[in-house]
């Protein structure tokens, strides 16, 4: 192995290796990535915006709308990271989170012409699920961010905080929804 990759890896000990990269090795790989978790955003701040709106006058709602707004923020500092970092946003993976937030309306859910109570459920956990792989993001980027100097460590654990307030909003809202919808009898 390491004939065939001489650059990136040299021997930690007799049998293991370390993964030693350049900052332009590492800058296509980070630049996939932070555009990847770009589009996740982008479709997750669509779809919690939407979510709240679906419930305009119930306290899910205000908290949907509170998670949206931190949703959307936490977008901005991703963007605002790419650029510290120099990662160019790609415009066109940003229409891609948003197309795929309106497909995933399209899903079956039982109703053709209205709203299911399942898509609440299937929401959540979407939404969710959006929620733990961007605290998987800050945890990544918090890792490289002692040997980056571009990266503050300080506002990478504040947005992992964040997202496992976000995640633990949700989950609180999975569980009420879970026993609405599933535990309703099937005329």
């Amino acid at each position: 192995m390491q004939q065939l990759l001489p650059s990136c890896r040299r021997p930690r000990s007799s049998d293991s290796w370390e993964i030693v990269m350049s900052k332009q090795q590492m800058a296509e790989p980070l630049g996939v990535y932070l555009n990847d978790h770009l589009t996740g955003a982008f479709g997750g701040t669509a779809l919690a915006r939407r979510m709240a709106d679906t419930h305009a006058d119930s306290q899910r709602a205000a908290d949907l709308r509170g998670l949206a707004m931190e949703v959307r923020r936490d977008r901005d500092d991703l963007v605002r990271i790419m650029n510290r970092l120099g990662v160019p946003v790609h415009r066109y993976r940003t229409w891609l989170g948003l197309a795929g937030e309106r497909v995933g309306r399209l899903k079956p859910n039982g109703t053709l012409l209205r709203r299911s109570p399942l898509s609440d459920l299937v929401e959540l956990e979407a939404l969710r699920a959006g929620v733990e792989g961007k605290a998987a993001l800050w945890h990544a980027l918090r890792a490289i961010a002692d040997d980056d100097p571009r990266l503050d460590p300080d506002q990478l654990d504040r947005l992992a905080e964040r997202a496992r307030e976000q995640a633990s909003t949700l989950s609180r809202w999975h569980r009420v929804v879970s026993a609405e919808v599933l535990s309703r009898p099937r005329c």
